[in-house]
């Protein structure tokens, strides 16, 4: 193997495959990338078996050949060398990498390219494109909603429902759920459903925060695999085997209360409770009052603590209904107000113990929904 390339390119390659990088691991070459030519380009791999991520950069190859080398060393060697052409040379006996750059050079101990585990080629079952823009909205719309411990397995993973020209990711922790429908490119012949870990769709939101393409979505007839290509690299991805919940009951279809507030305004005086409600299992309460004639409707954010006190903040709301009570865990507003692009909110309720809607207003494919907190008011 002899090839040449440039420092930025390996390094751009490098930083986005590292992210698939095994950390914790009983397989220590899944802690290596795996380098190899491929026609006038160097290919990087990385795979922590649960996602491998395939990265192409341009490079003048003289001469065909692989390794795997450790990934971390490789990463911060590259990263610490000037912008130059880097020039890299395998010796097969010893299975040593050797990279020249300016005046700066480093042999690296590899391991054969045969023991690295095989990456899944994902060429047949659904196969969709789905624009950029939109995906990298719905991911960072639902992608906080999964769950985090594995006690249920399916609600650490998104689910992903492609049904003609309609993609709906859902994702649901038993405290919140949210639901994101967007459009795809190229329909889809047959309604499939599968549950994508919430961590392969956060790193592909990371992948493709530079790319303008549409991304090209593929997953295999039995559901095991989902594969994300994009211009220069491919995520292939298991999927979570199991169900995921019938989340269409959870959402309410009618409330006796519903406010309009400015989500930057919402966002502060949430964020300002939760300094007090720290101390108090993170509970912020809500008290939406309808205006008058001539004073205009709130909502009024509260929290207290016994030991450090409290706080009480009003925003001005369009309210329709009657007067209403209900509480809330502060980050869960927080996690769902960050995300929004949209510059009002609605929030729907019915009463305290029944969970509370929020709507941006002005477009109608994403809706969120949160489990009450009980207190004593």
């Amino acid at each position: 193997m002899r090839l040449s390339c440039l420092q930025e390119n390996l390094n751009r390659g490098l930083s986005i495959v590292g992210r698939a990088v095994a950390t914790r691991t009983t397989l220590p070459i899944t802690n290596n990338v795996f380098l190899a030519t491929d026609q006038s380009r160097l290919k990087l791999i990385a795979t922590n078996l649960e996602m491998a991520i395939s990265c192409w950069i341009g490079a003048k190859v003289e001469e065909e050949g692989a390794i795997t080398v450790p990934a971390r060393l490789l990463t911060e060697f590259i990263s610490s060398l000037p912008s130059d052409k880097i020039d890299i040379s395998l010796s097969p006996k010893t299975k040593t990498l050797e990279l020249k750059c300016a005046r700066f050079e480093a042999r690296i101990s590899g391991v054969d390219a045969k023991d690295f585990p095989p990456i899944p080629t994902v060429d047949e079952g659904i196969t969709t494109k789905v624009e950029v823009e939109a995906l990298r909205q719905g991911i960072s719309q639902v992608v906080f909603a999964a769950a985090t411990e594995e006690s249920r397995p399916v609600l650490t993973g998104i689910d992903a429902e492609f049904d003609g020209d309609l993609l709906t990711l859902a994702a649901a922790d038993g405290f919140r759920l949210a639901v994101y429908k967007l459009p795809l490119l190229n329909p889809v012949s047959q309604k499939t459903e599968v549950v994508i870990p919430a961590r392969t769709l956060a790193e592909l939101n990371r992948l493709i925060a530079d790319q303008e393409e549409a991304i090209e979505i593929t997953v295999n007839p039995n559901k095991s695999q989902a594969l994300f290509r994009l211009k220069n690299s491919e995520l292939v991805s298991q999927l979570v085997q199991g169900t995921f919940p019938q989340y269409s009951q959870l959402i309410p279809q009618s409330y006796t209360t519903r406010a309009v507030v400015d989500v930057a305004q919402f966002l502060r005086a949430t964020r300002t409770a939760s300094i007090f409600a720290r101390d108090g299992s993170g509970i912020v309460r809500l008290v939406m009052t309808p205006g008058g004639e001539l004073t205009p409707g709130k909502v009024t954010i509260s929290a207290r603590s016994e030991e450090i006190g409290d706080d009480v903040g009003d925003i001005d709301a369009i309210v329709d209904g009657e007067e209403s009570k209900i509480a809330f865990n502060g980050r869960y507003l927080i996690d769902v107000l960050s995300v929004l692009r949209e510059s009002q909110v609605a929030l729907e309720t019915t009463n305290p113990s029944s969970p509370g809607v929020i709507r941006p207003v002005g477009v109608d494919n994403y809706i969120h929904v949160v489990m009450p907190m009980f207190v004593q008011w």
